[in-house]
Protein backbone atom coordinates (compact mmCIF):
# COMPACT_ATOMS: atom_id res chain seq x y z
CA UNK A 1 0.00 0.00 0.00
CA UNK A 2 1.44 3.35 -1.00
CA UNK A 3 0.74 6.13 1.45
CA UNK A 4 1.38 9.86 1.40
CA UNK A 5 4.14 10.33 3.98
CA UNK A 6 5.65 13.47 5.42
CA UNK A 7 9.22 13.30 6.70
CA UNK A 8 9.41 16.35 8.97
CA UNK A 9 12.70 17.73 10.34
CA UNK A 10 12.30 20.57 12.84
CA UNK A 11 15.16 22.82 13.89
CA UNK A 12 14.57 23.89 17.47
CA UNK A 13 15.88 26.56 19.79
CA UNK A 14 18.87 25.29 21.80
CA UNK A 15 17.71 23.06 24.64
CA UNK A 16 14.05 23.00 23.54
CA UNK A 17 13.89 19.50 22.03
CA UNK A 18 12.74 17.67 25.17
CA UNK A 19 10.11 20.36 25.81
CA UNK A 20 8.66 19.81 22.33
CA UNK A 21 8.87 16.02 22.61
CA UNK A 22 6.98 16.04 25.92
CA UNK A 23 4.25 18.27 24.45
CA UNK A 24 4.17 16.27 21.24
CA UNK A 25 3.79 12.94 23.01
CA UNK A 26 1.22 14.26 25.50
CA UNK A 27 -1.01 16.22 23.09
CA UNK A 28 -0.15 15.94 19.41
CA UNK A 29 0.07 12.18 18.82
CA UNK A 30 -3.47 11.43 20.00
CA UNK A 31 -4.74 14.78 18.68
CA UNK A 32 -3.59 13.92 15.16
CA UNK A 33 -4.66 10.30 15.34
CA UNK A 34 -8.16 11.44 16.39
CA UNK A 35 -8.58 13.17 12.99
CA UNK A 36 -7.23 10.25 10.94
CA UNK A 37 -3.51 11.02 10.74
CA UNK A 38 -1.17 8.07 11.23
CA UNK A 39 1.67 9.36 13.38
CA UNK A 40 4.79 7.31 12.76
CA UNK A 41 8.22 7.34 14.32
CA UNK A 42 9.37 10.30 16.35
CA UNK A 43 13.12 10.76 16.73
CA UNK A 44 15.94 12.72 18.28
CA UNK A 45 18.60 13.46 15.66
CA UNK A 46 21.76 12.00 17.22
CA UNK A 47 23.98 14.39 15.26
CA UNK A 48 22.03 17.56 16.05
CA UNK A 49 20.75 18.16 19.60
CA UNK A 50 18.39 20.83 18.29
CA UNK A 51 16.58 18.69 15.72
CA UNK A 52 13.37 16.69 16.08
CA UNK A 53 12.44 14.34 13.20
CA UNK A 54 9.12 12.64 12.73
CA UNK A 55 6.87 10.91 10.20
CA UNK A 56 3.16 10.98 9.57
CA UNK A 57 1.07 9.27 6.89
CA UNK A 58 -2.20 9.64 5.04
CA UNK A 59 -4.05 7.29 2.66
CA UNK A 60 -4.25 9.95 -0.09
CA UNK A 61 -3.63 13.63 -0.82
CA UNK A 62 -7.34 14.35 -0.35
CA UNK A 63 -7.27 12.67 3.08
CA UNK A 64 -4.09 14.59 3.94
CA UNK A 65 -5.81 17.90 3.30
CA UNK A 66 -8.94 16.91 5.21
CA UNK A 67 -6.96 15.62 8.22
CA UNK A 68 -4.57 18.58 8.32
CA UNK A 69 -7.49 21.02 8.21
CA UNK A 70 -9.22 19.11 11.02
CA UNK A 71 -6.09 19.14 13.18
CA UNK A 72 -4.67 22.61 12.53
CA UNK A 73 -8.07 24.34 12.70
CA UNK A 74 -9.12 22.21 15.68
CA UNK A 75 -8.97 22.57 19.45
CA UNK A 76 -5.78 20.59 20.21
CA UNK A 77 -3.54 22.69 17.95
CA UNK A 78 -5.30 25.91 18.90
CA UNK A 79 -4.67 25.23 22.60
CA UNK A 80 -1.00 24.15 22.29
CA UNK A 81 0.35 25.84 19.14
CA UNK A 82 1.98 28.78 20.92
CA UNK A 83 3.92 26.46 23.23
CA UNK A 84 4.98 24.27 20.29
CA UNK A 85 5.93 27.18 18.04
CA UNK A 86 8.00 28.72 20.87
CA UNK A 87 10.37 25.73 20.65
CA UNK A 88 10.91 25.98 16.88
CA UNK A 89 13.33 27.91 14.71
CA UNK A 90 12.17 26.18 11.50
CA UNK A 91 9.46 23.61 10.75
CA UNK A 92 9.53 23.87 6.95
CA UNK A 93 12.10 21.12 6.23
CA UNK A 94 9.45 18.66 5.06
CA UNK A 95 9.63 16.05 2.34
CA UNK A 96 6.32 14.94 0.84
CA UNK A 97 6.77 11.31 -0.12
CA UNK A 98 4.89 8.31 -1.43
CA UNK A 99 5.70 4.90 -0.02
CA UNK A 100 4.79 2.15 2.37
CA UNK A 101 5.18 4.18 5.55
CA UNK A 102 7.56 2.93 8.17
CA UNK A 103 6.96 0.96 11.33
CA UNK A 104 9.92 1.05 13.68
CA UNK A 105 10.92 -2.34 15.07
CA UNK A 106 10.30 -2.23 18.84
CA UNK A 107 13.88 -3.24 19.70
CA UNK A 108 15.62 -0.45 17.73
CA UNK A 109 17.66 2.04 19.74
CA UNK A 110 19.11 3.80 16.73
CA UNK A 111 17.88 4.06 13.19
CA UNK A 112 19.46 5.36 10.03
CA UNK A 113 17.44 7.17 7.40
CA UNK A 114 19.02 7.91 4.03
CA UNK A 115 17.85 10.75 1.82
CA UNK A 116 19.21 10.30 -1.70
CA UNK A 117 19.08 12.73 -4.62
CA UNK A 118 19.46 10.46 -7.68
CA UNK A 119 20.18 12.18 -10.97
CA UNK A 120 18.81 9.25 -12.98
CA UNK A 121 15.64 7.51 -11.73
CA UNK A 122 16.21 4.40 -13.87
CA UNK A 123 19.75 4.02 -12.53
CA UNK A 124 18.40 4.42 -9.00
CA UNK A 125 15.88 1.65 -9.63
CA UNK A 126 18.78 -0.64 -10.60
CA UNK A 127 20.67 0.35 -7.44
CA UNK A 128 17.58 -0.23 -5.27
CA UNK A 129 16.90 -3.66 -6.81
CA UNK A 130 20.45 -4.72 -5.86
CA UNK A 131 20.85 -3.08 -2.46
CA UNK A 132 17.48 -2.34 -0.87
CA UNK A 133 14.86 -4.80 0.30
CA UNK A 134 11.30 -4.45 1.58
CA UNK A 135 12.67 -3.87 5.08
CA UNK A 136 14.12 -0.54 3.91
CA UNK A 137 10.64 0.93 3.27
CA UNK A 138 11.70 2.88 0.19
CA UNK A 139 9.84 6.17 -0.37
CA UNK A 140 9.89 8.50 -3.40
CA UNK A 141 9.03 12.17 -3.74
CA UNK A 142 5.32 12.81 -4.15
CA UNK A 143 5.13 15.48 -6.83
CA UNK A 144 1.47 16.40 -6.23
CA UNK A 145 0.85 20.03 -5.39
CA UNK A 146 0.85 20.75 -1.66
CA UNK A 147 -2.86 21.44 -1.15
CA UNK A 148 -2.35 22.60 2.45
CA UNK A 149 0.07 25.49 1.84
CA UNK A 150 -0.11 26.65 5.46
CA UNK A 151 2.46 23.89 6.01
CA UNK A 152 5.21 24.27 3.39
CA UNK A 153 7.00 21.28 1.91
CA UNK A 154 10.26 21.16 -0.02
CA UNK A 155 9.66 21.33 -3.76
CA UNK A 156 11.79 21.12 -6.87
CA UNK A 157 13.68 18.01 -5.80
CA UNK A 158 13.31 14.33 -6.53
CA UNK A 159 14.46 12.21 -3.62
CA UNK A 160 14.42 8.63 -2.44
CA UNK A 161 14.29 7.94 1.29
CA UNK A 162 14.85 4.63 3.01
CA UNK A 163 15.42 3.32 6.51
CA UNK A 164 17.89 0.85 7.95
CA UNK A 165 21.50 0.01 7.18
CA UNK A 166 23.12 2.19 4.54
CA UNK A 167 24.52 -0.76 2.61
CA UNK A 168 26.45 -0.01 -0.55
CA UNK A 169 26.75 3.75 -0.96
CA UNK A 170 24.76 5.08 -3.90
CA UNK A 171 26.66 7.16 -6.48
CA UNK A 172 24.46 10.23 -5.84
CA UNK A 173 24.41 12.85 -3.09
CA UNK A 174 22.96 11.53 0.16
CA UNK A 175 22.17 12.77 3.61
CA UNK A 176 22.27 10.25 6.44
CA UNK A 177 20.20 10.81 9.56
CA UNK A 178 21.15 8.92 12.72
CA UNK A 179 17.96 8.81 14.73
CA UNK A 180 17.05 7.73 18.25
CA UNK A 181 13.39 6.76 18.61
CA UNK A 182 11.33 8.67 21.13
CA UNK A 183 9.53 6.19 23.31
CA UNK A 184 6.11 7.47 24.26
Amino acid sequence: MNLIVELRQYTLHPGARDTLIELFEREFVTGQEAVGITVGGRFRDLDDPDRFVWLRAFPSMAERRRALEAFYYGPVWREHRDAANATMVDSDNVLLLRGPGFALPSDEHELRATICHPSEPAAFDTYAARHLGPEHALHRTEHAENDFPQLPVRTGEDVRVWFGPAGAPPPWPVQHLRLQPVTG
